[in-house]
């Protein structure tokens, strides 16, 4: 039950699915057989018990009060649009108002707050059976929201103390990496006191990772990793429920711009400085190509007005974008650079592939993309994001050596360098240090570059990204 998490609603008595009608914007029935989008509703936690229900189309249920009907219609979530869920188990539920009225199915037609009794849990028109369709969210905004602000900040609190340490940076310094990518949330820039959810100690979290790595000769890339409303509607952009907002808001897109300044301007003149990160993967469905230049070269500006030598980092947009759209694009005039990313995962075509079919798709698809970037008179490019693991079921460790070797090579090739994610990970494949210690991972003698995440993406806690 925490945000984000897709429910349904099934009436007992009528055995029909409440729906919001075209999906929002008009009225909520209970007349559907079969459920589908327009009858499945996303939650907005308030707290435990108390939530909000976002259609499809991204209205909220909305009530005027006891004996009004519900309709689907709220833009912004207030106390009309907050309702009290009461479960039974794990599947049945009473809905009521803050007034104490429940909601009621009497009729197809109409969702009314007018049963003012206490309905048991028997075969009556109150009660409905939920069922929980999607709960894969589990980001920052989820962790935050769901543990309440205070217990959060002391889960966080013990989590950054003890996550990464200087003797992280030792092993890195000690396995010759030379930049760690540090991804962040926007609400970075108003630490201590972030807008809820978010708890602080953000900024002493990277303070403490600038320290070290100056400590170890170590570089830093500062990664804009959740923007304001979300780029692209994953856990790891703090969306709240999958949505994507970040470019169709104005006020989001200036926010994100005006967090680049904060971090240009403490960080600049910082000796580990080695860049800044504008923006990780927006999406290229929701996320308009000439809108993202608009972005990037605002943000190049902003850190060349506070150092001319700092690289500017723009990642391609996720989702089978073609890199070139980005390098046939201006954004700036000096220490450019464009993040790709990675994984042969996430897509079906990967799910029946052998081993020595894996590794040649190494060599036949990213190798070519990668000579064909460098060739370019242009931005750089930088593998910002990849990891030895795959969707091969029994892999050996030979298999997972020769992968990593064969990615190793391919993307030392990459005129910035390369960049694993992540340092650590509850997954043993996605963690390098483990990757390293475990030799499953070949690093080598000489590398061309390396640069590391040093976050772990899928993990609920995060160290600096929160």
């Amino acid at each position: 039950m925490l945000d984000g998490t897709q429910v349904q609603f099934k009436s007992v008595m009528l055995q029909k699915y409440v729906s919001a009608e075209n999906g929002g914007g008009e009225s909520v029935t209970v007349d559907r057989e079969v459920p589908s989008s327009w009858e499945t509703f996303k939650l907005w936690r308030v707290s435990e018990a108390k939530f909000q229900l976002r259609s499809f189309g991204g209205q909220f249920l909305s009530c005027d009060g006891e004996g009004h009907p519900v309709s689907a219609n709220g833009k912004t979530p207030s106390i009309r649009e907050t309702f009290y869920i009461e479960r039974n188990g794990n599947s049945t539920v009473h809905i009521k108002l803050s007034s104490g009225a429940y909601l009621q199915a009497i009729s197809p037609y109409q969702l009314t707050a007018d049963y003012l009794a206490k309905p048991g849990w028997d075969n009556n028109t109150a009660t409905f059976e939920m069922t929980i369709v999607a709960n894969n969210l589990h980001g920052d905004y989820q962790l935050a929201n769901g543990y309440g602000h205070d217990k959060a900040e002391e889960v966080l609190t013990r989590h950054r103390s003890s996550f990464i340490t200087p003797e992280d940076f030792t092993f890195l310094s000690k396995h010759r990496i030379n930049t760690v990518r540090i991804p962040v949330g926007w609400w970075i820039a108003f630490d201590p006191t972030p807008p809820a959810p978010f708890v602080r100690g953000t900024l002493v979290a990277l303070d403490n990772a600038f320290s070290w790595a100056q400590a170890y000769g170590i570089r830093a890339i500062i990664d804009l990793h959740a923007a304001p409303g979300s780029q692209n509607g994953m856990e790891h952009s703090a969306s709240r429920d999958g949505s994507t907002n970040w470019p169709t808001s104005a006020e989001c897109i200036s926010k994100s711009l005006n967090v680049i300044d904060f971090l240009a301007s403490r960080y600049a003149n910082h000796p580990s400085l080695l860049g800044i990160e504008l923006l990780n993967e927006p999406s290229v469905s929701e996320v308009p190509l000439d809108l993202l230049v608009s972005y990037y070269s605002k943000g190049y500006q902003i850190v060349r007005n506070y150092s001319a030598t700092a690289y500017v980092i723009i990642c391609q947009r996720i989702g089978n974008a073609d890199p070139l759209e980005l390098y046939q694009a201006y954004i700036g005039f000096t220490n450019v650079v464009v993040d790709l990313h990675y994984y042969n995962l996430f897509d079906t075509f990967f799910v029946n592939l052998t081993a020595i079919e894996n590794i040649e798709f190494i060599y036949k698809n990213r190798q070519t993309q990668l000579q064909d970037c460098n060739s370019t008179n242009g931005p750089l490019v930088f593998i910002g994001e990849w990891v030895n693991e795959w969707n091969m079921i029994n892999s050996s460790q030979i298999n997972y050596q020769d992968f990593g070797r064969t990615q190793l090579e391919v993307y030392n090739a990459a005129s910035f360098g390369w960049a694993y994610w992540t340092l650590k990970n509850d997954r043993s494949h996605w963690d390098f240090e483990w990757n390293i210690r475990n030799n499953y991972l070949q690093l080598g003698d000489s590398p061309k570059k390396r640069i590391l995440n040093n976050l772990v993406l899928f993990a609920l806690a995060y160290w600096f990204l929160h």
